[in-house]
């Protein structure tokens, strides 16, 4: 006897910063290197010496280090600096006014601003266990009033902070400059490229470390002015991703990603990548017989890694199947799936912990899960179903890292219910959903996918901070992975939009059958079980694949 009724379903439906610039009564001056100038100076390019002058011009001394005052009124003289930009044939009051109109922006773009607090983070993991020597940085960041706004350029290097914490660094300093846009040459303009390099000996500073990303000959320019060595924030991320991965396709897509950063940027210190193979030796003539074609070493080095790269390619999509595998052994038995994703340490994988009892290994660092994890869990009527624990998204991530995150992408698009955790003690949370949110908006199906958003370390915020969170967005829950609060509703929420088994089976299963009545315990909603003669009866709510299963071992 089979009894079988398909049930109706409804659809379910970021710490103050304080800068040390200089007070606002002090004249500012901008080096020439870092402005550009646009002067008809006879016989060479002029230094701007004179502002304010009422009644007649300001000198423009071409060649020399000094400047004249006009008659009428004198101006300030910088002796070797320049003191304003004045426009082209500009004088008198005109250019006084412009003086006056722009002078904020002059000395906000002329001072380097140091973020104060940035190696003293107290929500990064510590580092002693790695076997490296931690690296002395100054964090170097520069931003447009175009582009983005000064608290979030601040932000932003405080996230560098940690991002080079977590990589095994000690920050000495952050600077911020304000400029139109990053120079060409140094990223920064030689004169600050000088006060930079200053800066790190003082520290005696190993590292720069740059809140962006830098072509390789702004890399080289900078290294060649500073004496030591220059990194830029795909670096330091690529680094983190190093460190951390543990399977085998995590480690393969981390050195792919390394290397395809790698191969651009390859630069040899003096001649040591100018040696040929037969050929001349650091351009010296080393006589007969070491004459001829050969190959550099910068381009056999380069030749070995365009083969690894062609290796490490091969090898990753040799891996997918199995990446497959795993996914269609839980489309088979339809296990309902919860995918958590979230900011680089929101607490993810704490808050999935708490959710499944599991006891992974939980950091306190960016990125201390890199490879996707699946822990399973047990709802309240009985039925299994997964939480899958994603690596943390960041901002500009880079480039090379997309086919790093490709089985995370592909788990969430396959998910039931996408768990978004966001970190409620960050000053600015909602910067980091919005990140979050707009790498989902390129997972194609994740827009129509059912979304929970969970603002964890309620215990490290205020009555004030819980009452924003939630009148911004009145659906989120307030939960503590740490102390437990809220978890029971966002667990009742979560099962509430899981999948429901569809199918209602009344039927007599042999007792060679024992292996599809496990799976109905497992992955259905058991309302009887009776052990007969002939067979266990069982009355469950089944899905669509397992009722297939049932009518073709019934019974009759």
């Amino acid at each position: 006897m089979i009894i079988m009724k398909r049930k109706r379903t409804a659809s379910v439906g970021l710490e103050e910063v304080h800068l040390n610039s200089s007070s606002s009564e002090q004249r500012p001056f901008i080096r020439r290197s870092d402005v550009d100038v646009d002067g008809d100076g006879v016989g060479g390019a002029g230094v701007i010496g004179v502002a304010g002058a009422v009644g007649g011009a300001g000198g423009i001394d071409a060649g020399n280090d000094g400047a004249s005052g006009a008659e009428g009124g004198a101006g300030d003289v910088l002796a070797g600096r320049s003191d304003i930009l004045l426009d082209e044939g500009a004088a008198g009051v005109g250019a006084a006014e412009r003086h006056d109109l722009d002078w904020q922006e002059r000395q906000q773009r002329n001072e380097l601003k140091h973020v104060a607090g940035l190696g003293e983070l107290k929500d990064v993991a510590e580092v002693e266990y790695r076997k490296v020597r931690l690296e002395r940085v100054v964090l170097v960041g520069v931003w447009s009033s175009a582009v983005t706004t000064q608290a979030k350029a601040e932000e932003s290097l405080r996230e560098l902070a940690a991002l080079a914490e977590t990589a095994g660094a000690v920050v000495c300093d952050g600077l911020l400059q304000h400029r139109l846009k990053p120079d060409a040459a140094t990223y920064v303009g030689s004169g600050k490229a000088r006060e930079i390099a200053d800066i790190v000996a003082r520290h005696e500073a190993d590292t720069i470390v740059v809140d962006d990303d830098l072509a390789p000959s702004q890399r080289r320019a900078l290294e060649d002015v500073a004496k030591v060595k220059v990194v830029d924030r795909t670096a330091v991320i690529l680094d983190i991703f190093a460190q951390h991965a543990t399977s085998r396709e995590g480690k393969a897509q981390v050195e792919l990603a390394q290397l395809e950063y790698m191969l651009p940027r390859l630069r040899g210190w003096g001649g040591s990548l100018s040696r040929q193979a037969g050929g001349r030796a650091a351009g010296a003539d080393a006589g007969i017989g070491s004459r001829g074609p050969g190959e550099t070493k910068i381009e056999m080095d380069r030749r070995v890694i365009r083969s690894r790269i062609a290796r490490l390619r091969r090898q990753i999509r040799e891996m997918a199947p199995a990446r497959e595998v795993k996914r269609g052994s839980r489309r088979r038995y339809e296990l309902p799936t919860v995918a958590v994703v979230g900011y680089t340490n929101a607490g993810k994988s704490s808050l999935t912990n708490r959710l499944t009892g599991s006891a992974e290994l939980v950091e306190n660092a960016l990125f201390a899960t890199l490879d996707t994890a699946v822990r399973r869990a047990v709802s309240r009527d009985g039925r299994q179903y997964a939480y899958v624990d994603t690596v943390g998204f960041v901002r500009r991530l880079p480039t090379q890292l997309v086919e790093a995150f490709k089985s995370t992408l592909e788990e969430v698009a396959d998910a039931d219910v996408i768990l978004h955790v966001v970190d409620g003690s960050h000053p600015d949370p909602f910067s980091q959903i919005d990140a979050v949110n707009a790498i989902l908006a390129d997972i194609p199906g994740a827009e129509s996918i059912p979304r929970i958003v969970a603002f964890n370390k309620s215990d490290r915020i205020d009555a004030a901070t819980a009452d924003r969170l939630t009148s911004l967005d009145p659906d989120a829950f307030l939960v503590s992975a740490f102390s437990g609060d809220g978890l029971d509703a966002l667990r009742d929420r979560i099962e509430a939009l899981l999948p429901v088994p569809n199918v209602h089976v009344e039927a007599v299963l042999p007792y060679a059958a024992g292996a599809l009545l496990s799976r109905i315990r497992e992955y259905g909603k058991v309302g009887k079980v009776d052990y007969r003669a002939d067979g266990v009866y069982v009355e469950a709510d089944v899905s669509d694949r397992l009722a297939a299963q049932v009518i073709d071992v019934a019974v009759a």
